[in-house]
């Protein structure tokens, strides 16, 4: 269940330390494997996902494109000054929910730029910067769907993506409430969203943000709807590797720049109030006051979940 009270204590902590977590090293040391690798082979690889609208998916020309990619394109400039390079070339590499973490694990990633979750599960294995949107889990389901909540899926279909925080959520409270859902999984949103559009599931659980991106991206985007409240918080943040200090101290340093400087939010509002590919239309989401919120004290510490 979404715990509120606990992100609002710690956010009244983090507020407390704001003087803290706003100063920003002026010197990172020039040390590390990632930061080795990128000088020794001129290139730094983005981890991007294939339709996570409008965080990191492709265009009609089959581009990297999104919210993500653009504040990791920042990030790695970022990392080319550090190092003195002239030019730092980088190379994209589509990832899946179900390979993303492995690929940093194994240093074939440097960063990804996604719609990841922060959580205490996945920081045994791997890194993550400032967030850069905080979501929940809702429902999308047929237009013509009277399911309004999580209840009225009582004993329906529902699939989520495979890998992904919202499935996780979505196996405890059918067991902790007794909903009888019948739970699948797809291999990534596209096929999600294709299984509800066609009837062979009732409902796609999956962070809101991602579920209005997807719908907006579909030839007939009326016939979907986003039911229910949050089944969880996920704080998303870009994935780096663990370990390694000296990188992501680079990677913290600029995303903390980016939200003081308002630069974030301009790029916030490119992906999120403005007409997007495919389809260039807007998805028309304001900030909402928990991402506003957490900006205003910028740091990679998120409750512990």
């Amino acid at each position: 269940m979404l715990n509120t009270s606990r992100w609002n204590g710690f956010r009244r902590s983090a507020a407390m330390a704001s003087g803290m977590v706003l100063i920003v090293s002026s010197s990172v040391a020039m040390a590390g494997p990632t930061l080795d690798h990128i000088r020794q082979t001129g290139k730094i690889v983005i981890g991007h996902r294939e339709s996570s609208v409008p965080f990191s998916y492709m265009d009609a020309d089959k581009h990297a494109v999104g919210y993500a990619v653009d504040l990791c394109q920042r990030l790695a400039e970022a990392v080319r000054k550090k190092l003195d390079m002239k030019s730092l070339t980088i190379e994209y590499l589509m990832v899946t929910p179900s390979n993303r973490i492995a690929l940093v694990e194994e240093g074939k990633v440097d960063m990804e730029c996604g719609s990841t979750t922060n959580n205490a599960e996945r920081r045994n294995k791997v890194a993550f910067t400032v967030p850069h949107y905080i979501t929940g889990a809702r429902f999308m389901v047929r237009t013509d769907d009277k399911a309004t909540d999580i209840v009225g899926l009582e004993g329906k279909r529902v699939v989520s993506t495979k890998g992904t925080t919202p499935l996780k959520a979505i196996e405890r409270t059918n067991k902790e409430r007794v909903l009888r859902l019948d739970l699948q999984e797809a291999p990534d949103h596209a096929r999600a969203v294709e299984m509800v559009e066609k009837g062979e599931s009732d409902a796609f659980v999956m962070d809101d943000v991602l579920l209005y991106g997807l719908i907006a991206s579909r030839a007939q985007p009326e016939k979907l709807k986003v039911i229910g409240k949050f089944l969880t918080i996920e704080p998303l943040a870009i994935m780096l590797p663990k370990n390694d200090p000296e990188f992501k101290a680079i990677a913290d340093q600029e995303m903390k720049r980016l939200i003081v400087s308002k630069e974030a939010y301009a790029i916030y509002d490119r992906w999120f109030l403005k007409p997007i590919p495919p389809r260039n239309t807007p998805l028309n989401l304001p900030m909402n006051y928990l991402l506003r919120d957490f900006w205003k004290y910028p740091t990679d510490q998120v409750p512990g979940g």
